[in-house]
């Protein structure tokens, strides 16, 4: 099994949902986060004057998959959250060895 994190901008957040829910990924978990990529934040004016936002507000999704399903939840993860402006996000991977139903006790590796 995988962890996919997904951070994506807020406003691409019910497309991404949607996509995923058409594919057959319902179970996800969803953060409010901040955070800052290479383009280091955005300059905006205000009152005349300028100032720099270095946090971003962005989207984090995690959803554990079975291996064979990460390549289909990335690319539909991708195809619903690029804009093709800087600051899309990013996309990762993690191994997960074990998950457990706290209600049952039911166990998956």
């Amino acid at each position: 099994m995988k962890m996919v994190k997904a951070i994506i901008k807020p406003e691409r957040f019910e497309f991404v949902k949607k996509a995923l829910e058409e594919k057959g990924f319902n179970g996800m978990t969803i953060s409010d986060v901040r955070g800052r990529g290479e383009q280091k934040g955005v300059t905006l004016e205000y009152r005349g004057g300028q100032y720099v936002v270095d946090s971003l507000p962005k989207i984090q999704l995690e959803i554990v998959v079975r291996d064979n399903d990460v390549d289909m939840l990335i690319t539909t993860i991708m195809d619903s959250a690029r804009t093709g402006k800087i600051g899309d996000g990013k996309i990762f991977i993690l191994p997960v060895e074990k998950s457990i139903r706290i209600r049952t006790g039911e166990t998956e590796s």
